[in-house]
């Protein structure tokens, strides 16, 4: 062995994953509407799912990251991924704020729609 504990050789994998989550959570919306624009079979309003699964993402890897976190406190931060951890929580954050702004915009239409009728 070359000095490392059996816990720490592991790393700290909610830390990648957080920043996975992360980047298809940013990624869900910009996605979904590029699918809309793309397939005809696909409609705007249709791709409004991408939402849901941009927020879920964010949620997921705000969790991970949480978890990665927790990871480095009871390893003496021997796990590794502190930055990582952080990369995946801001990514997390910006991804449901995207969510958040998609959600407003797509009722604000909604509304809009409604009144135009």
């Amino acid at each position: 062995m070359d000095g490392r504990t059996s816990g720490s050789s592991r790393g700290n994998p909610r830390a990648v994953w957080s920043v996975v989550c992360g980047i298809l959570s940013v990624a869900a919306i910009p996605v979904g509407t590029l699918l809309a624009r793309q397939l005809e079979q696909v409609t705007l309003l249709q791709s409004a799912g991408s939402i849901v699964i941009g927020a879920l993402l964010g949620w997921v890897a705000i969790g991970q990251s949480r978890r990665a976190r927790e990871r480095l406190q009871i390893t003496l931060g021997r796990a590794g991924g502190e930055g990582l951890a952080r990369v995946g929580k801001v990514l997390g954050i910006v991804g449901l704020l995207l969510a958040a702004t998609a959600a407003l915009a797509l009722g604000f239409w909604g509304l809009l729609s409604q009144f135009a009728e």
